[in-house]
C-alpha cells in the first residue's frame, strides 16, 4: 500500500484532514481500546501532524511537538493507523516519518514518548527506551521511553 505523506501546522490542515484525524483517532483510541477520554485537548493547535493517506482517506498519523510544549525533549504522540493499514507495516513508516520531521522541522533529536507498555518492542525496534516504570493513563498501562 503506496502512502502520500504529508507533514502540517493545525492552521494549514483542511476541515476535511481536520475530520479524518479527529474520527480516526477516535475509531482507534475511544471505540477500540473501549476508553473514554477528552481526545480534544487544546493540544492540537500546537502540534505538527504528519498524516499518512490513501486513496484521500487518511490512514496513518502522530503528532509531533517541540520542546518544552509537552515534554522537555521534542515528542511524538496520538501515534494511530487505522485497522486496514495494520500488520502492513504502516506504522513503522509513521515512526520514521515522525522521527524526521522532527529532526527536520524542529533540529532535535532527543524524543521523548509516553508509550502504551504493550507497545514497548515497537518502539524499541526505533530506538527508543524505557525511562519510567509502568503507570496508568486513561486506565491504560503506559511507560516513558526517549530517544537520544
Amino acid at each position: 500500500m503506496l502512502l502520500e505523506w504529508k507533514t502540517k501546522r493545525f492552521e494549514t490542515l483542511s476541515l476535511e484532514e481536520l475530520y479524518q484525524i479527529l474520527k480516526l483517532r477516535s475509531e482507534v483510541f475511544v471505540v477500540e481500546q473501549n476508553c473514554v477520554y477528552l481526545d480534544i485537548d487544546d493540544k492540537d493547535k500546537k502540534a505538527l501532524h504528519v498524516l499518512g493517506s490513501h486513496n484521500g482517506k487518511i490512514i496513518a498519523y502522530a503528532r509531533l511537538f517541540k520542546p518544552n510544549d509537552y515534554f522537555e525533549e521534542a515528542s511524538i504522540g496520538r501515534v494511530v493507523v487505522h485497522a486496514d493499514g495494520r500488520n502492513k507495516k504502516i506504522g513503522h513508516i509513521l515512526m520514521r516519518e515522525a522521527i524526521e520531521s522532527i529532526r527536520h522541522y524542529f533540529r532535535e533529536h532527543k524524543i521523548t514518548i509516553s508509550a502504551q507498555l504493550y507497545l514497548k518492542s515497537f518502539y524499541e525496534s526505533h530506538e527508543f527506551i524505557q525511562t519510567s516504570d509502568v503507570y496508568l493513563e486513561d486506565d491504560i498501562p503506559h511507560i516513558q521511553m526517549k530517544r537520544i
